[in-house]
């Protein structure tokens, strides 16, 4: 998200949600700090047509399930993209935990209690998703409040 305008959108917003020191990332040595919350991807790679394939989630899971596991205080993850959302959903299940049946879908806003975590939904911050209006600053600050409030609760 460093540098583009999609990064923006959530860098921004993470700054008015009280997690970033700065509204804006341009480059790895700005002086960005996230407190209290980290930004990860579920592939590495940029996917064809903004879509990770079977093969690159899976390629890819293995640095996501690191990720988590150096996170062990996390109760509450924010699934930017329905992608993101089934993802994590299959990295809890496989590591055991009580993943609800039918598994929940995806929406802006959504809500999954998954053993100790928290699985919130938010629209990607895409220039797709931006540009159109279906997802606005104050949408992805509601989610992010939330979130903070969980992890509070949590704390």
């Amino acid at each position: 998200f460093t540098g583009d305008r999609s990064g923006d959108f959530l860098f921004g917003a993470l700054h008015r949600a009280g997690f970033a020191n700065q509204a804006e990332s341009r480059n790895r040595g700005d002086g960005l700090e996230l407190r209290d919350a980290f930004v990860t991807a579920i592939v590495r790679c940029a996917p064809p047509a903004n879509r990770p394939t079977a093969d690159e989630r899976a390629e890819c899971q293995g640095w996501l399930e690191a990720e988590l596991d150096l996170l062990p205080q996390a109760r509450v993850a924010v699934a930017l993209g329905g992608e993101a959302w089934r993802q994590l959903l299959r990295v809890f299940r496989e590591r055991g935990l009580a993943v609800p049946r039918p598994a929940p879908r995806f929406g802006h806003g959504m809500e999954a209690a998954v053993g100790k975590w928290t699985l919130l939904g938010a629209y990607h911050p895409s220039q797709q998703n931006t540009f159109t209006g279906r997802l606005t600053p104050p949408m992805l600050d509601a989610v992010l409040a939330r979130a903070r409030e969980l992890a509070c609760d949590s704390a």
